[in-house]
């Protein structure tokens, strides 16, 4: 009997062994193209952008979204290129509100997430993944899985409420590294790369019931990035 429990225990463990394997996160490496540095922003402009021309303008050399009314869905400033493998270098500010911001990358543009687009303006609404700053620092999944298995804590340390926050977002293969203000704060894999697509970057206005306004400035991007490291790092 007991050789029987101890054969039937071993067989479990080797069937959760393998279970185990089976939910692995693959490795995808970095895609291979041009490397080419781009400023995404020419801090006069919002050339190569587009997203409601109501909420999304330029100030002092600084990209501003801003809300007066009332927004149902988030909705983003998009580059009309598409990228895959980048290092996007900004710096990013919460002038007003709690509400976070974000940058969303590896989706695609998805204004049929509402049954009324022009109601509750969606042309611009992003379904993809996103990284969040600075009120609640991590990443999501617009659309689809949610709140993403990523620690917001080593950024809260160091991230900045009401100040300019400097970002490095460094996405090769399936995997995300952020850095915030120098310091190296996500490194995540994603274990399902099927849902990575070649997409616009989106700046994030999210909804809210309340008036906002978050800055952005720098927003240089490097394509197929030649270091496979945050560069930004202290």
């Amino acid at each position: 009997m007991r050789t029987l429990v101890t054969l039937l225990a071993l067989s479990a463990a080797g069937l959760a062994l393998a279970e185990d394997k089976k939910k692995e996160t693959p490795v995808v490496p970095p895609r291979e193209g041009k490397s080419e540095t781009i400023k995404l922003f020419d801090g006069k402009t919002l050339d190569g952008w587009e997203g409601y021309s109501d909420l999304w303008s330029v100030k002092d050399g600084e990209i501003v979204a801003k809300n007066t009314d009332p927004i149902r869905v988030s909705t983003y400033l998009l580059t009309k290129d598409k990228y895959t493998d980048f290092r996007l270098t900004f710096s990013a500010k919460l002038v007003e509100s709690e509400m976070h911001s974000g940058v969303a990358f590896w989706g695609v543009v998805k204004p049929d997430v509402s049954k009324d687009p022009e109601k509750d303006r969606t042309k611009y609404t992003y379904a993809g993944h996103l990284v969040m700053f600075p009120s609640g620092w991590g990443m999501y999944d617009l659309f689809g899985r949610n709140g993403l298995p990523v620690d917001g804590g080593p950024a809260k340390k160091v991230g900045k409420q009401h100040d300019w926050n400097d970002i490095e977002i460094l996405a090769q293969g399936n995997r995300v590294r952020v850095a915030a203000n120098g310091v190296a704060v996500v490194d995540w894999r994603d274990p399902e790369p099927k849902r990575i697509k070649e997409g616009p970057i989106g700046l994030q206005l999210h909804s809210n019931s309340v008036p906002q306004e978050i800055r952005f400035k720098g927003l240089v991007l490097e394509t197929f990035p030649k270091e496979d490291k945050l560069v930004t790092v202290k």
